[in-house]
């Protein structure tokens, strides 16, 4: 059909996918550089930081909020940001297989 079929892969590989998908935005990066040195994060503190406008990082944290690198909690007016460790451990772990298959397979370019 097209580069987005999805058909006949795990789900596993789908949803990495997605989330190497999310983090191939330079700003999506950067959101996750501040949350890396936060605990928690409001939106306000993490629009302070970036040149972006606010709606346009919403959108960012929408999309990263979707593929679960980071959740969110509401506190009154405010909604506070923090990476999933569920989630990072899974790319960690997924970096770690390609890196370790590529330094012991000596066919590797």
């Amino acid at each position: 059909m097209g580069i987005t079929k999805t058909i006949g892969f795990s789900t596993e590989t789908n949803e990495m996918a997605e989330i190497l998908k999310a983090l191939g935005h330079p700003a999506r990066l950067e959101i996750v550089k501040i949350l890396m040195t936060s605990p928690s994060c409001i939106c306000g503190d993490i629009v302070e930081v970036l040149p972006l406008a606010q709606s346009t990082v919403s959108k960012h944290l929408s999309e990263l909020k979707k593929v679960g690198i980071i959740k969110g909690t509401v506190t009154g007016n405010n909604i506070c940001y923090c990476l999933d460790e569920k989630v990072i451990q899974s790319i960690q772990s997924f970096i770690s297989l390609v890196q370790t298959t590529c330094k012991t397979d000596s066919s590797c370019c």
